[in-house]
């Protein structure tokens, strides 16, 4: 674990600074449309509450140096595909450019491989998210594949990058 970023918990104290940085469309263009915009303090409490509720635990708020920057998680599949999870994560735009978002894959990685004894992690990118493209290049994830046309995002159809990692 890097002495700078952590993953832990959420807890009902984050509520707040979870809504400031939530709350951004920036942010918002780069994920699913089920992740809320506007962001109220209201969907934070919900989300922080489903987080808290969640076991095993899947859901993490990651921290840098000491302030909630942003959110990771995996959604563990089913049936045959029981040995894998997707992966999907945000940073704060406070935080973009300094290497937390990496640092974030890379530790939820380790806990999905050693913790909830995942073979496959994998993620689904948008084709113009070029920053979330390289991160999970960094973090050791390989390219696999396009899916496209295959999202819409903002009312434009897109193309899905797919990135996954294998436990060794």
């Amino acid at each position: 674990m890097s002495n700078n970023i952590l993953l832990r918990k959420f807890q009902i104290s984050d509520r707040d600074r979870l809504s400031e940085l939530a709350n951004n469309k920036n942010i918002w263009d780069n994920v699913r449309d089920y992740f809320p915009y506007p962001y109220t303090v209201q969907n934070a409490m919900e989300f922080i509450n489903f987080c808290i509720s969640q076991k095993p635990y899947l859901t993490f708020a990651i921290e840098y140096r000491g302030e909630l920057a942003g959110c990771i998680g995996l959604v563990p599949q089913d049936d045959v595909h029981r040995i894998s999870a997707e992966l999907g994560y945000w940073i704060g735009e406070p935080y973009w450019g300094k290497g937390i978002a990496t640092e974030a894959v890379h530790l939820i990685t380790d806990y999905g491989f050693n913790q909830l004894n995942l073979i496959r992690i994998y993620s689904g990118i948008f084709d113009f998210n070029k920053a979330s493209q390289k991160v999970l290049e960094k973090a050791g994830f390989k390219f696999e594949c396009i899916f496209e046309k295959s999202a819409i995002k903002n009312d434009v159809i897109c193309d899905e990058y797919r990135y996954s990692k294998v436990k060794s």
